[in-house]
């Protein structure tokens, strides 16, 4: 939040205005239509809903055996390449082989809600993550540009947001 006012009084001081879907939040270029899935009937359910924030795996990696604060949510929202996303605003069906390409050769997955909200999403189990146990990239690539429903752990640090996703194995 602190970022967003300080760049606000910047572009204030310079003359410069910040571009209307900056301003307002909400989904960049919504005339890139998404055809799988809607926000009602997602067309399918990512992931396992977590009983606690996180896994034993990710307790016991977590500093003094303690993770940053998690929520267990489930969001629904647009598979989206989030480099692509952040870069250009593209999404929906007219993106999906780019998107595609771009998870599979290693950008990260996004998830964007339908207020305009962006996720990155993880695998959540750390030391199968780590130690290459775990893969997102074939959900990633499945669903890309589909309305999809993500169940994990929801956390934030220094306006990053991500999700982390249990039961992305391999």
């Amino acid at each position: 939040m602190r970022r967003r006012i300080l760049v606000v009084a910047i572009a204030a001081l310079a003359g410069l205005t910040m571009p209307a879907q900056e301003k307002k939040g909400g989904i960049l270029h919504p005339e890139m239509s998404v055809v799988t899935g809607t926000w009602d009937k997602p067309a399918a359910t990512i992931g396992v809903k977590p009983d606690q924030a996180w896994t034993a795996t990710s307790v016991a990696a977590g500093v003094d055996s303690k993770p940053q604060p998690g929520k267990a949510v489930t969001v629904v929202g647009e598979i989206v390449d989030f480099s692509c996303y952040i870069q250009l605003g593209k999404h929906g069906e007219k993106h999906r082989a780019c998107g595609q390409k771009c998870v599979n050769n290693g950008q990260p997955i996004g998830l964007l809600a339908k207020d305009g909200a962006l996720y990155m999403l993880m695998p959540e189990e750390h030391d199968p993550r780590r130690d290459g146990g775990v893969d997102a990239k074939a959900f990633g690539v499945e669903h890309m540009g589909h309305i999809v429903a993500v169940n994990g752990t929801a956390a934030e640090v220094g306006g990053y947001s991500a999700i982390y996703v249990q039961g992305l194995t391999k």
